[in-house]
C-alpha cells in the first residue's frame, strides 16, 4: 500500500510507525533507496551500526549517551497536556559514497520518561540532514500517536476495525471519512 502511494505521488513528508514496521530492515532500506525519510520504532535490542560497521544494541548506544545528550522537549498536546520527555539524538554510521547519499543521515533518536521508572523508546530515522533537527524529529515521532489515538477512536464509531483493504482509493476515502469523524478539530468536545 505505501509503495503504491509513494508511486502515485501521494505527498508523504515522512513515514513513521511501531516497532513492528522499525523492525523490518527491509522496508527501511526500500524507503532509503527511495530518499523517503522516516521515523520509525525500533526495539531497545534492534542491532544497529554505531561509530563504525559494527553493531550495537540500541538501548547500549543510549546508555552511552552522556548527560549532555538529552534535552526535553513536548511530543506534542495530549489528554492532559504536553507530551514532555527527555530525547537524544545519536548519530549513526553508515557508508555513503555518492553525494545524495550524503545529504542523507541516520541516527537513533531515544525518548526517555520523567518518572521514576524512566523508560526508553527508540527510533531509527533517516532523514536529510538540513531537516534532522532534535525538534523536528520529535514532533514525527509524537504524530505516529495522534494517528493511532484517531484509529482507536474510529474503530467503534466508523467501522475502521471491520473495514478490508482491497485498493488504495477505497482504503484512502474510508480512513479520510472515519478519521474526520473524530477529529477534534473539526469537532471540538461539546460541538458533536
Amino acid at each position: 500500500m505505501l509503495e503504491r502511494a509513494l508511486d502515485a505521488q501521494v505527498p508523504c513528508g515522512w513515514v513513521t510507525g511501531d516497532e513492528v514496521y522499525g523492525g523490518d530492515r527491509d522496508l527501511r532500506l526500500w524507503l532509503e533507496s527511495r530518499a523517503q525519510p522516516f521515523v520509525l520504532a525500533v526495539a531497545k535490542n534492534e542491532p544497529l551500526w554505531w561509530q563504525g560497521p559494527h553493531y550495537v544494541r540500541a538501548d547500549k548506544i543510549a546508555q552511552a549517551l552522556p548527560a549532555r545528550a538529552w534535552r526535553r522537549l513536548s511530543a506534542g498536546a495530549g489528554a492532559k497536556g504536553e507530551r514532555l520527555y527527555d530525547w537524544a539524538l545519536a548519530p549513526l554510521w553508515r557508508p555513503q559514497i555518492t553525494a545524495e547519499e550524503q545529504r542523507f543521515g541516520h541516527y537513533l533518536l531515544v525518548r526517555r520518561s520523567l518518572d521514576e521508572k524512566r523508560e526508553h523508546a527508540y527510533y531509527v530515522v533517516y532523514a536529510p540532514g538540513t531537516k534532522a533537527t532534535r525538534q523536528t524529529l520529535v514532533g514525527v515521532a509524537g504524530r505516529r500517536w495522534e494517528v493511532e489515538t484517531g484509529f482507536e477512536a474510529t474503530k467503534g464509531k466508523c467501522g475502521l476495525d471491520q473495514y478490508e483493504v482491497r485498493r488504495w482509493q477505497g482504503w484512502y476515502r474510508h480512513i479520510t471519512l472515519a478519521l474526520h469523524g473524530s477529529c477534534r478539530a473539526c469537532h471540538p468536545a461539546g460541538a458533536r
